[in-house]
């Protein structure tokens, strides 16, 4: 069997399971005895896992400091931490909530020993100083499943405003060391935020399936967490369900699958607009994602039967709609109208805002379309033209 080539960039050493954040204290302890943990406001502290873990280091002899993160960081935040923190010893970074404190603490880990600027780096933004390192040790603990921070090498920042921007900080050696993914974390997670962040999975994993830079590991990745999603995200989404920590464990392997797939693979036209619009306006990422996906893949299946009728995109799309359909006997036609609506119909489920609940009006289309052409959209899996993603925006409008 002929198989193209391809690359498979650094990852962490992965730790899934129940009760696995147990193991938190012991894996800081092999990268030293001075820890700076970076959490969000509330969505740790606040339980009994806290107390656990402080406990769990004092029995390891190691002391910390703290920090909260509690929207989405931003170059100040970062340049501010590393000021606090730079000389006071730390030894190591641990990172524990959401996709926001994961990239800050990931930010922070690669700029505490020299002490630079995160402007010196961002990309895009920033004054274009290569990054050489060393960072920190990082461990990613995340209570949410969404952004597969912890398994990327990127982490995002943002200034929001009129002249905003989302950018990344992107290196190889801001790769988490290891990553801890305990399910039962998101017991507690509001509906909303379970809608949000699964639908900023599901996209991550659509995204990078049908991305021009995907190859067969990506593939069997995105697969099966794109299965693992089905299975799970409705019992995570509906409280109190009697599976739902079934589902749990199912949207929180979907989201670490898709973290490494788009390290590896890229996205599409989605995390493309996402990047503006959540520059400009303030939407939850995971929001942009899930008001946007049946849109965009809509889009791209009609543009793909147009424009590119041999893609290899239109089969895949054709795979994901029969998965999660379960219609395993559709053909490839029906079963990409398949996939649109049904992501029609989750877009309706879930009461997903449009996008002028966030501010965003007409006047300002043209604006984020044109904001929207770096990074992600280039592994779209063929260029969408101007009046096309406009016409998207005005869809969700």
């Amino acid at each position: 069997m002929s198989m193209d080539a391809f690359s498979v960039a650094r990852l962490p050493e992965i730790r899934f399971g129940a009760g696995r954040v147990k193991e938190t204290a012991e894996v800081l302890a092999q990268f030293g005895r001075k820890a700076l943990l970076v959490t969000g406001g509330r969505s740790f502290i606040s339980t009994p896992h806290w107390a656990a873990l402080h406990a769990a280091l004092d029995a390891h002899g190691i002391v910390w400091e703290t920090m909260q993160v509690t929207q989405e960081p931003s170059p100040e935040l970062v340049d501010d931490a590393v000021a606090r923190f730079h000389g006071a010893g730390i030894e190591v970074v641990c990172g524990i909530g959401g996709g926001s404190v994961l990239d800050a603490a990931k930010a922070i880990a690669g700029l505490l020993v020299t002490g630079n600027s995160v402007m010196d780096h961002l990309e895009g933004v920033g004054r274009g100083v290569p990054y050489r390192g060393p960072a920190l040790p990082f461990v990613a603990v995340p209570t949410t499943a969404g952004t597969g921070s912890e398994a990327t090498k990127n982490a995002v920042l943002s200034v929001q405003g009129s002249d905003g921007f989302k950018k990344s900080f992107r290196h190889d050696a801001l790769v988490a060391c290891v990553a801890i993914i305990d399910p039962e974390l998101l017991a507690g997670c509001p509906k909303d935020l379970i809608a949000a962040n699964g639908m900023d999975a599901f996209t991550q994993l659509l995204e990078s399936y049908v991305s021009t830079n995907a190859s067969p590991f990506t593939d069997a990745l995105a697969l099966s967490g794109l299965k693992a999603f089905r299975d799970g995200f409705w019992f995570a989404w509906e409280a109190g369900h009697a599976r739902q920590g079934e589902g749990f464990a199912g949207i929180a392997y979907a989201s670490l699958m898709s973290g490494i797939t788009l390290a590896q693979a890229g996205l599409g036209s989605v995390h493309g607009l996402a990047s503006p619009l959540g520059a400009f306006f303030p939407i939850p990422h995971g929001v942009v994602c899930g008001t946007l996906v049946a849109e965009a893949t809509a889009l791209n299946i009609r543009a793909l039967r147009t424009r590119a009728p041999q893609s290899p995109a239109l089969a895949k799309y054709a795979e994901v709609g029969r998965l999660l359909a379960a219609q395993d006997a559709l053909d490839d036609a029906h079963a990409c109208n398949a996939l649109a609506e049904l992501l029609q119909s989750w877009t309706e489920r879930l009461r997903l805002p449009r996008l002028r609940e966030f501010g965003m009006e007409e006047a300002h289309v043209d604006k984020v379309v044109q904001g929207s052409r770096g990074g992600s959209m280039r592994t779209n899996p063929l260029v969408l033209e101007d009046a096309e993603l406009a016409a998207l925006l005005r869809a969700r409008l």
